[in-house]
């Protein structure tokens, strides 16, 4: 008996009024109707990222960050279309919702000024793809890479292994080094100066030598070494040469520097350090020389 109650009942539980919005009665099943098709949306949203990982990894094997970009634009274009049907199913009109909401949506505007300014830049840096995950940057003096790019907030990770969650706001605003923009390669260089007796056509070859022998480096450009300045103590020379992972610029310019160390111990040439030369006029000359005698 109780069970054919229930049946009678349950038809009419559902299509009760749970309460008005814009003018359209939402019901229990309306509800039920809008998170099947979320649910739909989200499942068509991994799927569909399945197929394109898989379709296009290897045209974009060299480039995933932009394939991760790609592939989380296409989940959020999923994911509001698929918000915007199921509210139109569930009978409600999205202009009318709107219209009803612009008052609110004024009044809490300015309350979540930065996060809106957020979301927005997180749009553009999706769009534009300048910055993508894998990409070093450099910002505000910090060099970091992108570890995952989200709709308010971006995750870098420091030479320190520090990860930090910085506002999408800031890549927008502030200007952004991007060491990976079209490729990864990166040219590092170092300043050694050498005492001025010192041999300079033995310093240059010890230079070119000591570049030219770097496993690591990339062949092509050559390695270069320029003659930088003549300084107080010291003629001063550049090393230079590429690599294809800037985010190993710090080991490789210590590398670097190790090799010219050894290198020039090896040749017996000198790494001038700075020095000061006094010279005293005559009378603080002489009188130094009347203290001796005194003594």
């Amino acid at each position: 008996m109780s069970f054919d109650i229930l049946t009678k009942e349950l038809p009419g539980l559902f299509s009760k009024p749970l309460f008005t919005l814009s003018g359209t009665e939402v019901t229990l099943l309306s509800i039920c109707i809008f998170l099947l098709i979320i649910c739909i949306s989200i499942t068509l949203s991994f799927l569909l990222q399945r197929a394109l990982k898989k379709g296009l990894a290897h045209r974009f094997e060299n480039q995933k960050g932009t394939l991760a970009a790609f592939l989380r634009l296409v989940h959020y274009t999923i994911i509001i279309i698929g918000l915007g049907i199921g509210l139109q199913t569930i009978g409600i009109n999205l202009s009318a919702l709107f219209a009803a909401g612009a008052v609110f949506a004024i009044a809490i505007g300015f309350a979540m000024q930065n996060i809106v300014q957020n979301f927005v830049a997180g749009i553009i840096l999706l769009v534009e793809r300048t910055i993508k995950p894998g990409d070093i940057l450099e910002i505000e003096g910090h060099v970091v890479k992108v570890v995952d790019m989200g709709i308010r907030t971006t995750i870098v990770r420091t030479w320190r292994d520090e990860e930090l969650i910085m506002p999408n706001s800031i890549f927008s605003q502030a200007a952004v080094k991007n060491f990976t923009l079209r490729d990864n390669e990166f040219r590092i260089g170092i300043d050694v100066g050498v005492a001025y007796e010192s041999d300079m056509k033995k310093v240059i070859e010890v230079l070119e030598k000591t570049a030219w022998d770097i496993p690591w480096r990339l062949p092509e450009p050559e390695p270069r070494v320029l003659l930088q300045d003549f300084g107080d103590s010291a003629v001063i020379f550049g090393v230079y040469l590429n690599i294809d992972d800037p985010w190993k610029q710090r080991v490789y310019t210590s590398e670097l520097r190790k090799a010219v160390w050894f290198a020039f111990k090896e040749a017996g040439i000198t790494i001038a350090f700075h020095q000061v030369d006094i010279h005293f006029d005559p009378p603080v000359t002489e009188a130094f020389t009347g203290l001796q005698k005194i003594k």
